[in-house]
């Protein structure tokens, strides 16, 4: 794999688009061409969950395609700090809902989600944290309000780990046995993998939960 090819069609990329979301994408996507790969990783994923709007789905897949022993790896450390990032997320819809979270939310357009979810959340309890990990909508939306709400802390982190662990580590293990291919079918069939990750999360969660009680 060319990483110096690669990293200059993503500068030609980022060049070419006016989407300054696209732009930041295509510079985040650059990050797991480099040594710095793993930090980027991490602050993708902490943050992610909280307030930046680029998914660490996009350094996993290449990464992972380019170092397939390190691909779990990369699963674990995305999963680890996805979930930090979900409790900073959770505090900001618990403490700091008025002065932050509204700010978030409205910048993320997802006000009129708001409602909605928060009733997800009083019918479904951690379900609904569950299958936020896979769902179109940021998870940072999801976990501000889950703050907000007042969900059970432990049920939520829970919920938070098995979903956003299935998501990451399902991505990996294609990446592991499959390679190029795997690639691109994610990118052709994201969707039906995201399922996939849902299907084995809420598995998870039901199990882990009956278990605790």
């Amino acid at each position: 794999m060319d990483f110096a090819q690669i990293k200059a069609e993503l500068k030609e990329r980022i060049a070419a688009t006016r989407n300054p979301l696209r732009k930041l994408y295509y510079w985040v996507l650059g990050w797991a061409y480099s040594k710095y790969g793993v930090w980027a990783l991490i602050f993708t994923a902490f943050s992610e969950s909280s307030f930046f709007p680029v998914a660490p789905d996009s350094l996993i897949v290449p990464m992972s395609l380019s170092r397939p022993k390190r691909a779990f790896y990369y699963a674990g450390l995305a999963a680890v700090f996805s979930v930090l990032g979900g409790m900073l997320g959770y505090a900001i819809g618990l403490w700091l809902m008025k002065s932050i979270g509204i700010k978030l939310l409205t910048l993320y357009g997802a006000m009129d989600k708001f409602n909605e979810i928060a009733r997800l959340y009083n019918k479904y309890d951690a379900v609904a944290v569950a299958a936020a990990g896979f769902t179109p909508i940021p998870y940072k939306v999801f976990t501000i309000a889950a703050g907000a709400c007042k969900i059970n802390f432990l049920v939520f982190v829970i919920a938070s780990a098995l979903s956003r662990g299935a998501r990451f580590f399902l991505e990996a293990a294609l990446m592991y046995f499959f390679g190029e291919p795997a690639k691109i079918f994610i990118e052709k069939y994201f969707n039906w993998v995201i399922l996939a990750a849902f299907v084995a999360g809420i598995v998870g969660f039901v199990v882990v939960k009956y278990a605790i009680k």
